[in-house]
């Protein structure tokens, strides 16, 4: 940087220099561009793209390349970019890929409202409605993946090829009567609480323990996915998520899973210290029809980033079968 600093400090030769600068700039550009600036801005490529849905709520999401398309969900709390490891990889191989961050998540709007399961769902199928998505392949991480199968079940196949979900709430995270091997309430009511106390404190330790399985003996931590966790959440409204624990924790899947005719694979690594595995996958798999359980043997709810060369390649292998 210091060898690029102006290092003459006479003001009058500074001055001349600004001022012959400026001169040759404002020459240098045509008249009709200082007149119409808005006649390049019209062929210009958008920064980003959004959605409205009906109740006014901005959706924000990435749309990259061409070919059959592939829908990412997101975990809680984060946004559409927890995606990018899988959708830099299938954009390169000829798929379309789209992720949207979550409504209250990333970009999208923090409204305060709407942060359950059909609001989820309804905004993923205005989302595929509005691209006019056909064919499409629905991935899902954690709540993500209880999304995707809500969607599903709620509206119907006729866009979608096949579903994928992984680390994924289904069927029902909280302990009931009719789900005895579930975590008790009070878990998710102490996330609530941890969240509303200090929200910052409570995310970088969970990225930085349990989400990637960092807390293991001899695990190593890797601080920018740290960093990169913490980044996308607290991007995020602290509304959103609060309401987005019961979302998650409270919805029962079970139904949903039975309606749903397309091929599903259901990816887990039975060292998942957030969506525990023998409550979720199995059962998951169980109910599906055409359900196809992958289960991973150490890896942790995080697996999308930590493992991301296996699960990018089996990934691409049940798209392609």
């Amino acid at each position: 940087m210091a060898t690029t600093q102006d290092t003459d400090r006479s003001p009058s030769r500074r001055a001349l220099l600004i001022g012959g600068a400026a001169a040759a700039m404002a020459a240098a550009i045509p008249s009709s561009s200082v007149a119409r600036p808005q006649a390049t801005a019209r062929s210009a490529k958008p920064a980003s793209s959004t959605i409205t849905t009906k109740d006014g709520t901005t959706i924000y999401y990435k749309d990259w390349g061409k070919g059959q398309p592939i829908v990412f969900s997101h975990g809680w709390p984060l946004s559409a970019d927890d995606w990018d490891g899988q959708m830099l990889f299938f954009v390169a191989r000829g798929y379309r890929v789209i992720a949207h961050d979550r409504r209250g998540h990333g970009r999208s709007s923090q409204v305060s409202d709407g942060h359950d399961m059909d609001h989820y769902a309804d905004d993923l199928a205005a989302l595929t409605s509005h691209l006019d998505l056909k064919n499409a392949v629905h991935i899902g991480h954690s709540t993500g993946g209880g999304e995707v199968v809500h969607y599903i079940a709620r509206h119907g196949d006729s866009r979608v090829a096949k579903a994928v979900i992984m680390s994924a709430v289904p069927p029902l995270m909280v302990k009931t009567p009719a789900n005895p091997g579930g975590l008790p309430k009070q878990v998710f009511d102490d996330l609530q609480a941890q969240l509303a106390a200090n929200r910052a404190k409570f995310y970088w330790d969970f990225a930085a323990g349990p989400f990637y399985g960092f807390n293991r003996p001899g695990a190593k931590v890797v601080e920018a996915d740290v960093r990169n966790w913490w980044r996308q959440g607290m991007m995020g409204g602290a509304k959103a998520h609060y309401d987005g624990i019961v979302a998650f924790s409270q919805t029962d899947f079970t139904e949903d899973l039975k309606k749903i005719q397309v091929p599903v694979l259901v990816m887990h690594g039975d060292d998942d210290q957030i969506v525990p595995y023998a409550d979720s996958a199995p059962l998951s798999a169980k109910l599906l029809k055409k359900g196809t359980l992958k289960t991973y043997k150490g890896f942790p709810h995080g697996m999308p980033t930590t493992e991301a060369e296996t699960i990018n390649t089996d990934l691409l292998a049940f798209v392609k079968s």
